[in-house]
């Protein structure tokens, strides 16, 4: 069974583990170098002082981490500290279950409660179309596109950028 929850401290090295395939066999992030754990337990940290949503999902009997999604400011600029850019990473194993929906929904909402107004999803011009129905389907509308930015395994790779309002509770 899974279940979803905030994020603590001793789901560092789950989170590490399921980033660190992605470092090293996709442009799904432009990262080269996997991050120490320690790198995790301090953005954990961050986002738990800043007020984002920073949420897990686990299997339920081993505690294990499948999947993780997180909410980091668009920018640091304070104009635009009710914008938020999103991560949603999967275990791969745990991929086609329908536990991104899980997580984007579950972020969404505690996005809002969090009095956060607008969501952003950058996607690689590489990403799947997995990713890029899921981001349709929750209502992210495309918001433009830049060509060649990132290199990485010998190839240049795009990015294409989605946002979402993120209705307020009871407006």
């Amino acid at each position: 069974m899974i279940s979803l929850r905030p994020v603590r401290a001793e789901d560092a090295p789950g989170i590490a583990a399921i980033y660190d395939h992605y470092v090293a066999t996709t442009t799904i992030t432009f990262d080269e170098v996997p991050r120490p754990v320690a790198d995790w337990e301090a953005r954990i940290a961050r986002a738990d002082a800043a007020g984002l949503p920073f949420l897990v999902a686990v299997e339920t009997d081993t505690n294990a981490v499948l999947g993780y999604a997180v909410a980091n400011p668009w920018s640091d600029k304070s104009a635009f500290r009710y914008t938020v850019e999103h991560s949603i990473y999967l275990d791969p194993a745990a991929a086609g279950q329908g536990l991104g929906s899980l997580l984007l929904g579950a972020l969404l909402d505690a996005s809002a409660a969090a009095g956060l107004r607008q969501m952003i999803a950058v996607i690689t011009d590489e990403g799947t179309e997995a990713s890029l129905a899921l981001h349709r389907r929750f209502g992210f509308t495309d918001a433009g596109a830049l060509a060649r930015v990132g290199y990485k395994f010998d190839r240049w790779v795009g990015v294409r950028f989605f946002q979402r309002e993120i209705p307020q509770p009871g407006a």
